[in-house]
């Protein structure tokens, strides 16, 4: 019973966050220009993908304090900050050609760091739309350190 109180507190955290980029022209222009350069893949196209065992890399760039709230489970997948993915990804990540889907907590970082990885020659790199927040509300399950949970309507 405590696993389960501490998993929906975790969610509840997760969905009631709000973005850090907010309300700044200059900043939503930026993004704007982010996820049309790299584009963006919605929950339900991912999680198809996963369930048709598509061969696609999870690139989670939040900060290492922000994955206690949970994480896309995939065999693939990497855990690099967005303020150190130019330093790291090419040493992680050898295939350009790769199909990569990068995800934050509501998808700003994410589609920075998709349009990143695009400039650094990933050619298939995109961003999930809403990141993990859009992932929990589309109701897909998000992997924490109590076990596997998900979002319920009621």
């Amino acid at each position: 019973m405590k696993k389960l109180l501490l998993s929906c507190i975790s969610i509840a955290l997760l969905l009631a966050s709000t973005p850090a980029f907010a309300g700044h022209p200059e900043t939503d222009l930026l993004l704007e220009k982010a996820k049309k350069e790299a584009g963006e893949i919605t929950p339900t196209e991912l999680k198809k993908m996963l369930d048709d065992e598509k061969s696609v890399i999870i690139l989670d760039v939040r900060e290492s304090e922000q994955r206690a709230e949970g994480q896309i489970y995939w065999d693939d997948m990497f855990a690099i900050t967005r303020g150190n993915l130019e330093f790291e990804v090419l040493n992680e990540i050898k295939n350009k050609d790769a199909v990569i889907i990068t995800y934050c907590r509501g998808g700003s970082r994410g589609a920075l760091a998709a349009q990143t990885l695009r400039n650094l020659g990933y050619k298939n790199a995109t961003n999930l739309k809403g990141g993990l927040k859009g992932w929990a509300k589309a109701g897909y399950p998000i992997e924490t350190g109590l076990g596997v949970t998900k979002l319920t309507q009621e």
